[in-house]
């Protein structure tokens, strides 16, 4: 699915070993990702998105999931939410993933990208993941922003009782009002939403996706 009104991103670069570090270290946030590699990449927030739902946060941590409570190893992604707000995702690590920085004038973003997923939508169309991700091409990342346009990402949120907002196959913004109208939008009921990771295909190696607001 296509991230969205950004692309097409200039600079794509590909983390080595991402998963490995992950293990190695515990954990990693977007901010401390940006940090290390010493991109040129100002950062106010981010923006959580999985398939077109989209919800703005402080940052965002990946860690690897403790072994022994799956039957997999996994691995999370957790969104420093703005206001009372808990999005979480839990994906299989045993998919070939690869973690991609995406940059462009004025954004930036995180992407991560398996082979099964990209043999699965991309692979007909486009070369290779690179070409892919270089067209917006990509299931699930975190949008970079900074100054203004942060400001315009928070009052998007801000200003709602829902956890996230959707981007429908145009491009344009749908913004519930509640938690109640966001199911009633994506059809589900947020226990099943978790379980079934939104309804994802087993491709995506989408394990448990967890969308709400206390």
């Amino acid at each position: 699915m296509s991230a969205g009104e950004e692309p097409p991103w200039t600079d794509v670069s590909r983390f080595p070993d991402f998963l490995d570090h992950l293990e190695q270290q515990g954990g990693a946030t977007v901010r401390g990702i940006v940090d290390r590699i010493d991109a040129d990449v100002d950062m106010d927030g981010v923006v959580y998105h999985d398939r077109g739902i989209r919800s703005p946060g402080y940052d965002a941590t990946f860690v690897p999931e403790p072994e022994g409570e799956r039957l997999r190893p996994a691995f999370s992604v957790e969104l420093h939410t703005v206001g009372p707000r808990s999005i979480w995702a839990v994906f299989d690590a045993t998919l070939s993933w690869d973690f991609y920085l995406l940059q462009a004038e004025g954004i930036a973003a995180i992407a991560w990208v398996s082979d099964e997923e990209y043999n699965a939508e991309e692979s007909g169309m486009f070369l290779s993941k690179h070409d892919a991700l270089a067209a917006g091409r990509f299931s699930f990342g975190t949008f970079i922003y900074a100054d203004e346009d942060w400001q315009e990402q928070l009052e998007l949120i801000e200003g709602t009782d829902t956890p996230a907002f959707l981007q429908r196959d145009d491009g344009s913004t749908l913004i519930p009002t509640s938690q109640a109208d966001f199911y009633d939008v994506v059809n589900s009921t947020p226990e099943a939403f978790r379980t079934n990771g939104g309804g994802a295909p087993p491709h995506l190696g989408l394990l448990e996706l967890e969308v709400s607001i206390d």
